[in-house]
């Protein structure tokens, strides 16, 4: 019995500081931070990048977004405008081992991850723009593991297009532009292959 109450605080600590494994916390929706104890983001520039499949959206109509980069471990992803924080438009079926994470009360705010096995360049998100005229962008917090994160990686604007708009898309982390040739490629290829 005497060792029983050290044992469980022991336990209590390390359950504490170990992070969050199965998706962020709906307190990370506004700042973005994991909560990872005792652990800050990286200061250098991520490694990551966001890149959407068109820089105009329509309401209702998805788009899809990458997180670009090393495979990670932890996201969390949401749209927002302007310097607002609240996570806007809904996300649909979340990829494998990833759930959504309600955010300003809507249950399909955000996306972020539901274990820590290893994400990369073949998890496609899928975000439904609501009826907004005002631009758009993705924010995101990535993780290689739980010690290792960046905040605020940022994709480029979206702007509200007109019915009929193709638009192709480049990503952007932190803000800063950043072209994305080889998918303009496979894009016109495919392209090519369908309408010829």
């Amino acid at each position: 019995m005497e060792l029983l109450l050290p044992s469980l605080f022991v336990l209590h600590v390390v359950c504490f500081v170990s992070g969050y494994p199965s998706g962020a916390p709906t307190g990370a929706c506004e700042d973005m931070l994991p909560r990872h104890t005792g652990v800050q983001p990286q200061p250098s520039p991520a490694p990551y990048a966001l890149l959407t499949n068109t820089r105009t959206f329509q309401p209702g109509k998805p788009i899809t977004v990458t997180v670009t980069g090393p495979g990670y471990r932890g996201v969390l992803l949401e749209a927002r405008s302007g310097s607002s924080t609240n996570a806007l438009g809904s996300w649909q079926l979340p990829p494998p081992d990833t759930r959504f994470l309600e955010c300003t009360g809507n249950p399909q705010g955000a996306v972020t991850h539901a274990n820590t096995n290893l994400k990369g360049n073949t998890t496609v998100y899928r975000w439904i723009p609501p009826n907004s005229t005002s631009p758009v962008y993705f924010m995101a917090t990535v993780a290689q593991q739980r010690a290792v994160f960046w905040v605020n990686v940022r994709s480029t604007i979206l702007t509200r297009g007109k019915a009929g708009d193709l638009d192709l898309a480049t990503g952007a982390s932190a803000g800063v532009a950043e072209e994305k040739p080889l998918l303009l490629l496979v894009i016109c290829f495919l392209m090519i292959q369908v309408l010829g």
